[in-house]
């Protein structure tokens, strides 16, 4: 139950927060606004997260520290392109990390999950793979709507376009992460 609690902290109100003041802000420039809610919103949930598992994981983390970066430059400059550019950054940054860990045969997703799946190596490789390549998807996503499309209609992807595709992508890998699993589970108990 905490961490299902801490995982809604950190994970989806700074999103939600983000669109409400967003949507509900009077102020000339409501992404900056929004962004500095969301940056409060963030740590807090990050603080409270701590004092509830004793752990912040490391993609929240890192997640927490680009935004930092990018929600300050908005906020300090008073330029929306900071925070647009902020998913981009992110996706590309965990497509990186995990393309290095699969041409490296490391599997890095694997250590992102701090072990909470079992699977063969082969596997995380794989679904490293497919997870690279789905961050690029996103960061290509997140470039072309905000290039081409009003800050109103980018604030509603964010918030309700890049979750439920993050989502799909998720679902559709389950049956692969269950049969992997279901392999390890059999090679263990024969």
């Amino acid at each position: 139950m905490k961490n299902s609690s801490s995982k809604f902290l950190y994970d989806y109100l700074p999103l939600i927060v983000f669109f409400v003041c967003y949507k509900f802000s009077n102020t000339a420039e409501p992404l900056v606004t929004a962004t500095i809610f969301m940056l409060v919103t963030t740590f807090v949930a990050l603080i409270i997260s701590y004092f509830l598992t004793r752990n912040i994981p490391k993609v929240a983390l890192v997640s927490a520290l680009v935004l930092a970066i990018f929600g300050g430059l908005t906020v300090m400059l008073k330029d929306e392109i900071f925070i647009k550019t902020k998913p981009t950054i992110i996706n590309l940054l965990f497509a990186g990390i995990l393309f290095y860990g699969y041409f490296a045969k490391k599997p890095l997703l694997s250590y992102l999950l701090e072990g909470q799946i079992k699977m063969s190596n082969v596997a995380w490789l794989l679904l490293s793979l497919r997870w690279a390549i789905f961050f690029i998807f996103l960061a290509a996503l997140n470039e072309f709507i905000w290039r081409n499309f009003s800050t109103d209609f980018w604030v509603g992807f964010k918030v309700f376009g890049m979750m439920p595709i993050s989502l799909l992508f998720t679902a559709s890998q389950i049956p692969f992460m269950v049969a992997e699993m279901k392999k390890i589970e059999e090679e263990l108990s024969a």
